[in-house]
């Protein structure tokens, strides 16, 4: 069988905004079915590239394909296909779940508004939240309804900007629960986000900065690629060590996690050698893997280095 076509082809797109690039000669493929994850500081471009792909902003250059459609030519055509959740809940507060969704049914002109509605209310759990005003629910459930919002129409693409920013923790764990199930059906979703434990669900990634795409794909294979050595310490009053390790040479951070520290450099040798006094019995130390926040950091030290 001939591999699916990209769900997401696009090659060297520009946007600028008074003189200043915000993305910059990106390309990225993102296939059917797939979940990847969209990271970067804030300001580093990823609304804007977001923006491009649903045909809400025109690129200055480059090209694309989003679902079939060139993304300069034919953004009509996409924007019906594709689910866009936006940071801010951006649905309306002084009317309920129900008639949020009927509004938002309307928008899509969908048939048989009332029957689709209903099904989605079922269907996302929201059945006791149906009559409630949107103003009064939870971070969780009203980001619960921007997605459902966003799923009215049966879109082929999401398009999800920090979906989960600010709510409680069991409500992230149901809307990854949701993606999943989303993804078994063939929905493709890129979603933005800060979090790593949510980057590291994603089947691949991105990390973009200033514009530019630093690094792609998946989460072993953005970590490996770092070449980045790390080693554990801990002990009592481990934080103490943090002011010497920062001078040792071969040392590129110094990452808190708990009580531990993560101690990481790019050369093995030289890190292992300025280390290896401070291995003395009074702590604990261990080589482990790198992990993604720590490869980001390092990537952002690099990047502003240049």
């Amino acid at each position: 069988m001939p591999e699916a076509a990209p769900v997401i082809d696009v090659r060297d797109l520009v946007k600028s905004f008074g003189g200043k690039t915000v993305i910059n000669n990106l390309s990225l493929q993102i296939m059917p079915g797939e979940i990847y994850g969209f990271l970067g500081p804030n300001g580093s471009g990823k609304t804007t590239f977001l923006r491009m792909l649903c045909g809400l902003l025109r690129p200055d250059s480059g090209s694309g394909v989003c679902l079939g459609f060139d993304i300069l030519k034919q953004a009509e055509k996409i924007k019906p296909l594709v689910g866009y959740m936006a940071q801010r809940f951006s649905l309306y507060e002084d009317l309920s779940v129900r008639e949020n969704l009927n509004f938002m049914a309307r928008v899509y002109r969908l048939r048989n508004v009332r029957a689709q509605v209903a099904e989605f209310i079922e269907r996302m759990g929201m059945g006791r939240f149906a009559d409630q005003l949107a103003g009064t629910l939870s971070g969780g459930w009203k980001q619960r309804l921007a997605l459902t919002a966003c799923l009215l129409h049966r879109p082929r693409l999401l398009l999800l900007d920090e979906p989960t920013a600010g709510v409680d923790p069991q409500a992230r764990h149901d809307f990854w629960d949701d993606i999943y199930d989303l993804a078994g059906q063939g929905i493709t979703s890129l979603i933005s986000t800060h979090y790593m434990e949510e980057a590291e669900r994603c089947h691949r990634l991105a990390y973009l900065a200033y514009g530019n795409l630093l690094v792609a794909g998946t989460a072993g294979e953005v970590i490996a690629s770092s070449g980045l050595k790390t080693w554990s310490v801990s002990g009592d009053n481990v934080h103490m060590l943090t002011p010497q390790l920062k001078l040792l040479a071969g040392v590129e951070q110094v990452v808190p996690f708990g009580n531990t520290l993560h101690v990481s450099g790019h050369d093995p040798e030289l890190l292992a050698a300025s280390l290896r006094p401070l291995m003395n019995g009074k702590y604990r130390w261990q080589q482990i893997d790198a992990n993604l926040e720590e490869v980001f950091i390092s990537l952002m030290q690099q990047r502003e280095a240049q």
